[in-house]
């Protein structure tokens, strides 16, 4: 079993070890670094090498061997010829007479070790001369730790800002490390010699300080400052805090047992349930931790915020869009509350009267009572001059632009601040803060990461405006679209049976002309049905279902429809079935053939074509009519309220080709003027989509 001496043996040879595995890793790091500005570079490797070697032999034959102190020589003159180089950024070790002689004077002391290890081994031979020897030893590291300490004070204390921000790092780790050399040495002269544990705390700072060392080296670090965080800091506090109450609570606990006896006794163990039941009621309380804070940001810090983490944690609130997550409003309020630690904030927005209404609440107390409107005045002061009012705060009297705030919030006593949310000068929104557990007093750095915050808020509620005014606008203008087709077919209609009226004045004594009206006005009267049943339809958002149609079939019923007032001929009737909507099929087929007979001379033909490839089906409607240039049909054809025609909507070619685009088919025009005009349905066979779609099911599976 290994005794404490071998423990403590083993764990300084460990140590060492490590430490030179962390100097040979921070030369590696400076070698890949090259800076050719850097006269400190090549005696820092140098140094880390010849620590290395001090490192290992410490760990193999003991740190007070000789090859040890041999090597520690070295080792020594290494670093004090880098603490030399150092004040070579600013051309120092030149102008400064002073520099080079204590240098070369530090190198001589460090000389001086071999020496007495020599005297030591040869004619030191009584204990007195041993302990003399190893006294004198201890003594000149100790005035090389001091003279290297010197020269780092007068290195970085003289140096210019722009050069300290280099020197910074390289500095702390030579601090470090001397620092310890010094106080390492002045144990041993005092006692005679260091106890193994200061070894072991010698070869660890001797391993780390090479991290500062190699990255101020290459300027890893440089211009990079070792500054806690505000949540580093106020934790720091809150167990110090902590700590101190207990260190108390048990120095008054051992003081309560120096009554003696059962008394003594019985007091301890009463004061250790009175403070145990203080500590759980003082040490969680939100009071207490506000308390920390506000202690921690007064005077630890030069800034009260951590503006990078401040704005994280900001856009992070907003940005937040998970159903499991407060809506925008609450997250809006929530955002401005936690920048100055508020327990809740209200959101006030406008309305048609210009008031600001309260909208949304996050964590207010009192949520059952809710807060009276802001005024239009109150509001419009607000913005103008972009306050931020701290109710129950002196403010200036006599000053016409600042607002006057309204009675129910100044007699509130949760309310706190109240802060206007502008986007260009245009006040969105309101917010007002609850008071926190520990009142204080704003300042202007408050004020500002408001203002800015506040901001920012407003351009995300803008635009949350802006976004519901458009979806709205898109629900009025699809609206409207389909509106202006259900008037186009009602117009068709409408002129239908302003030619049947027609007619029926000449013709009404003719039993077969009666036949015919009563089944033109059944389908007049069906189709308005239809348009009906559609205008219930729409704003829906139902897809349409496609279903087999025989394509033909629905050609020769369109046919019959137009022959008896204009020439319409089938002149192609392929066996094809189509994936579609009969309805809405026949409609589009519709409005083509309607427009090609209005685009044809009377008497002029227009003819029908359905075939098919195999996989689509295709119905083209082709007419010898006045036709159409390119630039009209790439820019105007589709277009709604364009039309060719005097008196034209001009919603027919596009309420076709939305109509055939809701079925997975293609619309495609081909038109010359004076020549004609050529507009091709194509749709997908059902045989054909019904193969395909079986087979992806097989591939998926």
């Amino acid at each position: 079993m290994m005794t404490g001496s071998g423990l403590w043996a083993f764990l300084v040879m460990l140590v060492h070890l490590l430490s030179a595995a962390g100097c040979i890793v921070a030369a590696a790091w400076v070698i890949k670094r090259p800076l050719a500005k850097r006269p400190d570079r090549k005696p820092t490797i140098a140094a880390f090498a010849l620590t290395t070697i001090w490192a290992i032999i410490a760990a193999s034959l003991g740190a007070q061997s000789d090859p040890a102190v041999l090597a520690e020589t070295g080792r020594n003159l290494a670093w004090i010829l880098v603490l030399y180089r150092l004040f070579g950024h600013d051309g120092r070790d030149r102008g400064m007479t002073g520099i080079r002689p204590v240098a070369l004077a530090l190198a001589f002391v460090s000389l001086m070790q071999p020496v007495l290890l020599f005297v030591a081994a040869n004619w030191a031979i009584t204990p007195e001369l041993q302990e003399a020897t190893a006294q004198t030893a201890a003594a000149l590291h100790m005035l090389v730790a001091i003279g290297a300490l010197v020269l780092l004070h007068n290195l970085y204390a003289g140096a210019a800002p722009d050069t300290r921000v280099t020197l910074r790092w390289s500095a702390a780790g030579l601090t470090g490390f001397w620092a310890v050399e010094l106080n390492y040495f002045v144990f041993a002269y005092l006692v005679g010699q260091a106890p193994p544990e200061f070894a072991a705390i010698r070869g660890l700072v001797a391993g780390l300080m090479a991290i500062p060392l190699a990255l101020g080296a290459s300027n890893g670090l440089a211009g990079r400052r070792l500054q806690a965080s505000h949540t580093v800091a106020f934790r720091t506090l809150s167990l110090l805090v902590i700590g101190a109450y207990l260190g108390l609570v048990v120095i008054a606990a051992e003081l309560v047992s120096l009554l003696g006896g059962d008394l003594g006794r019985l007091a301890q163990v009463g004061f250790l349930v009175v403070a145990a039941a203080v500590t759980l009621l003082w040490l969680p309380s939100e009071r207490l931790r506000a308390w920390v804070r506000v202690t921690v940001l007064k005077h630890l810090f030069k800034h009260r915020y951590d503006y990078r983490e401040e704005w994280m944690r900001f856009t992070e609130t907003i940005g937040r869009a998970n159903d499991r997550d407060l809506p925008l409003f609450q997250r809006a309020a929530k955002a401005m509350a936690d920048i100055i630690q508020s327990p809740g904030a209200v959101l006030f927005l406008p309305d048609d009267d210009g008031r600001m209404i309260e909208q949304s609440r996050w964590n207010w107390t009192g949520a059952d009572q809710s807060l009276a409107a802001l005024s239009p005045d109150f509001v419009t002061r607000l913005a103008r001059e972009e306050f931020i009012v701290e109710i129950g705060h002196q403010r200036p009297s006599g000053d016409p632009r600042y607002p006057q705030v309204p009675a129910e919030l100044e007699a509130d006593p949760k309310a706190w601040v109240i802060i206007p949310l502008l986007h260009f000068d245009r006040n969105v929104g309101v917010v007002l803060l609850e008071r926190p557990n520990v009142p204080r007093s704003l300042d202007w750095e408050d004020f500002d990461l408001l203002k800015i915050a506040a901001r920012q808020l407003a351009s995300y509620l803008a635009e949350h405006e802006s976004q519901n005014a458009l979806m709205e606008a898109a629900q009025f203008d699809d609206f409207n679209r389909r509106m202006a087709f259900v008037m186009h077919d009602i117009k068709n209609l409408a002129s239908q049976l302003q030619l049947l009226s027609k007619n029926a004045e000449k013709h009404s004594e003719n039993p077969d002309f009666r036949k015919d009206m009563l089944v033109t006005l059944s389908s007049s009267a069906g189709k308005l049905n239809q348009l009906l049943a559609r205008l219930g339809r729409y704003g829906t958002g139902q897809p349409v279902v496609p279903r087999p149609v025989d394509l033909s079939a629905l050609a020769r019923g369109v046919v019959r429809r137009f022959e008896a007032d204009h020439p319409v001929a089938l002149t192609r009737a392929d066996a094809c079935s189509v994936l579609a909507d009969m309805e809405c099929l026949e409609q589009a087929v519709v409005h083509l053939v309607q427009n090609a007979i209005d685009a044809s001379d009377p008497g002029m033909p227009v003819s029908v074509d359905v075939s098919s490839d195999g996989l689509h089906g295709k119905i083209e409607i082709v007419d010898s009519g006045c036709g159409m240039d390119p630039e009209f049909v790439r820019h105007r054809l589709f277009k709604p309220f364009v039309s060719s025609k005097e008196g034209g909507f001009g919603i027919g070619a596009l309420e076709a080709r939305e109509l055939v685009r809701a079925m997975q088919g293609r619309l495609d025009v081909q038109s010359r003027p004076g020549i004609g005009s050529r507009f091709s349905i194509t749709l997908p066979l059902a045989e054909a989509a019904r193969f395909l779609s079986s087979n992806n099911d097989q591939e998926a599976a």
